[in-house]
């Protein structure tokens, strides 16, 4: 067998122990040390070049009754090598839903075994090195003298080669729905005040140079350098704290409410701490690293997990048209309590029987597979901002609200709805009625959950990153599993990869979605959707609710983007959770713009990432599942961007119809939204386009292949 590993001469005095680990290809070295102290230490190189260096590993602990100081709160020093071992792995998985058909998981791995002088303590550090990158983790074998131990801070460090230009949110416990800044590492502290929007329903930053992961960075000669964690299990969110005087980042938990990091019991591991590092932003993008890095599905029978097109009564709340709640009357509501049969409506409730069945019929003229509805249960007049532990029992409709009559309405027509769990942030009371709120679901047909955390975690204390508020969103999910019930939560902790075990998790906002556009100045940069499958999505896909036309809000906010662009993002924001988001009369207007969101498919067995650059622009090529059908979507940044692709990823030999939907040469994300054009071409694997985006805009593409000449009697090769 290949070694995979090499015993390194102890030529510098600081070295008590070294070993090298390389990924499949070669292109990556892992060097790990033992340094003087007995500091466990690691780096990374990629195609001969340092982009890790020299960085420390390891935790510091929390005792009582110990001094600050004393050598027993520490996990990061006075280590020597006890063991090590070494594996090479490679398999190849269907994902249940993807953005492939397989998924090939190819890694060379070393386990070094640790012990502790003095304390006699044990730990040992797994290392996975990829042809994408590295993940590593923590492990803490069953022992006498480490059983019962609480983390004070993680001490894993990610010491950079430069002054690196990063694509940044602001470290927060709370939220992630931020704009992203993009600076140099230096420029973070200045820069933070100004990245910190206020507004957020629940913020709590901790830190000048705190920033969240997934972290993307660009070196000055042209290497890219993503950093995340794969597998959060029952742990913490892991922040980065930056020592800017040495380019340093630091590992960062979220703390609980005692302010512990972490509660463990030996055995345990952590999550994977991962780095995915390419020449080519692309393949950063197609990395498949962080959902390799968690275990198999436990679901055996994924039969009933199904990729989603839907439409809601969402965006009329958004935007101002219409109200969750039922009525103006009550100052407040105690459920059980509260008589809103005697309630006057206050007529701008959204989630009324008319209303829906109206979304229901236009799910089902044009295709769709479900209709989300918000705003149906009791409790809506008084559910946020006064720290109530009973606010929802999420059973309990409102008066206008059939739900046996709505469900019928709907199965009727093919169409099935979605569930709306607004928890109100009180996780004692979500868990309180789970078991009776899914089992509604499953008598009336309901296979999927929308849940939402907004406001501050009650019990109050806990925050939406601790590890006892991650461990909820978990518990959710399996429980939701047991009842075959498709999740998709909101306001939770940002995905980890946990799809692959978890398929049902179909779906997370955790990031900044299309409800910002509604919110005045506060709304997306035009430059956000260039950025985020760069960050948020390398952990799992985002529900971000696109597909808007009418770009002047009902309230008067405004949407930065074209038609076009709204349009790419069913390609470019990859989710197999893809809801259309506008209201049916504003894609009545656009009918043959519309036609895109109808076609376009949810679930892939292929996808080719064409061009990319963080914060600028992006394209994407996908094929259907189980078709030969392909999506070409592309997005640009602030920039105009001149797009040049080829169709190289067709078959040979075969004509294609493609329908070209794309920014008309006035169009303006600010002035001149809904300026489009729509033009239909042949082409072949050699066909080349080269197509502007304005800024804030895009293009999409559906391609189709030929079946008869009658097809393209009057069609033109591109």
């Amino acid at each position: 067998m290949k070694k995979l590993f090499l015993l390194i001469a102890l030529s510098f005095a600081n070295l008590i122990f070294a070993q090298r680990l390389k990924s499949p290809d070669g292109k990556f070295i892992m060097d790990f040390s033992v340094q003087d102290g007995g500091y466990p230490t690691y780096k990374l190189i990629y195609k001969n070049k340092e982009v890790i260096k020299p960085s420390h590993l390891g935790l510091e602990l929390k005792y009582k009754d110990v001094p600050q100081n004393d050598s027993q709160n520490s996990l990061f020093s006075n280590f020597e090598v006890a063991g090590f071992t070494t594996a090479t792995f490679d398999e190849t998985w269907n994902p249940v839903w993807g953005e492939t058909k397989t998924i090939r998981n190819h890694y060379n791995e070393i386990l070094i075994s640790l012990k502790q002088n003095e304390t006699n303590r044990l730990m040992d550090i797994r290392f996975r090195l990829f042809n994408d990158g590295l993940g590593f983790r923590y492990e803490f074998p069953q022992q006498k003298n480490l059983v019962y131990f609480t983390i004070k801070e993680e001490r894993t460090q990610f010491a950079m080669t430069g002054d690196h230009t990063a694509y940044w949110i602001p470290g927060d416990y709370d939220t992630q729905e931020y704009n992203y800044t993009t600076s140099k590492l230096s420029e973070i502290r200045g820069l933070m005040s100004k990245s910190y929007e206020k507004g957020n329903v629940s913020q709590t930053s901790f830190s000048p140079t705190g920033v969240q992961t997934s972290l993307m960075m660009k070196t000055q000669d042209g290497i890219y350098i993503n950093l995340h964690e794969a597998a959060l299990i029952d742990y913490s969110c892991m922040h980065l704290n930056l020592d800017d005087n040495n380019m340093v980042f630091e590992s960062w938990l979220t703390p609980d409410s005692h302010g512990d990091k972490g509660k463990m019991q030996a055995p345990r591991h952590t999550p994977w701490r991962t780095i995915i590092v390419s020449d080519d932003a692309r393949n950063i993008l197609a990395s498949k690293m962080t959902y390799n890095l968690n275990e198999p599905s436990k679901i055996t029978d994924t039969s009933w997990i199904k990729p989603t097109k839907y439409v809601g009564v969402w965006w009329e709340m958004i935007s101002g048209k219409s109200t969750w709640s039922y009525t103006d009357e009550f100052p407040s509501v105690q459920l059980g309590a509260t008589d809103y049969s005697r309630a006057k409506p206050n007529g701008k409730h959204g989630a009324n029987n008319a209303n829906v069945k109206r979304y229901i019929d236009f799910a089902a003229t044009n295709g769709f597979d479900a209709v989300l509805v918000e705003g149906w249960n009791t409790g809506w007049e008084d559910w946020f901002g006064n720290d109530k532990d009973y606010v929802f029992d999420f059973v309990t409709p409102y008066p206008d609200f059939d739900i046996a009559a709505l469900n019928a309405y709907a199965h009727s027509k093919g169409v099935k709805l979605i569930m709306h769990h607004e928890t109100s942030a009180s996780i004692r009371n979500y868990e309180r009625h789970m078991d009776e709120a899914y089992k509604l679901m499953n008598k009336y047909g309901y296979d999927a959950v929308k849940s939402g955390y907004v406001g501050s975690i009650l019990p109050l204390g806990e925050t939406h990153y601790s590890q006892w508020t991650n461990n909820h969103y978990q518990y959710a999910v399996e429980k939701a599993a047991g009842y075959k019930i498709m999740v998709n939560a909101h306001e939770a902790v940002r995905p980890t990869g946990i799809a692959r075990t978890y398929p049902n998790l179909i779906g997370n906002e955790s990031a900044r979605g299309t409800e910002y556009q509604a919110f005045g100045k506060e709304r997306n940069n035009p430059n956000h959707v260039t950025l985020l499958p760069f960050t948020r999505l390398i952990g799992g896909p985002m529900d971000y609710t696109p597909g808007i036309f009418e770009m002047d809000v009902t309230n008067g906010s405004h949407v930065n983007a074209t038609i076009a662009n709204q349009l790419a993002l069913y390609v470019t924001m990859y989710s197999p959770l893809q809801m259309a988001a506008d209201f049916p009369e504003n894609y009545e207007k656009f009918q043959d713009a519309f036609q895109f969101i109808k076609d376009v498919a949810v679930d892939w067995d292929d996808s080719k990432y064409l061009e990319a650059e963080p914060g600028q622009y992006i394209t994407v090529a996908r094929k259907a599942k189980g078709s030969d059908k392909w999506f070409v979507g592309n997005v640009a940044g602030y920039r105009p961007f001149i797009s040049k692709i080829t169709f190289d990823f067709l078959d040979k030999g075969k004509q294609y119809i493609a329908t070209i939907y794309s920014d008309a040469k006035d169009a303006d994300y600010l002035h001149n939204t809904q300026a489009y054009s729509i033009r239909k071409v042949l082409v072949t694997n050699k066909s080349k386009l080269e197509q502007l985006s304005v800024p804030g805009g895009g293009y999409a593409i559906s391609i189709v292949p030929v079946n008869n000449k009658a097809e393209i009697k009057d069609l033109k090769p591109l």
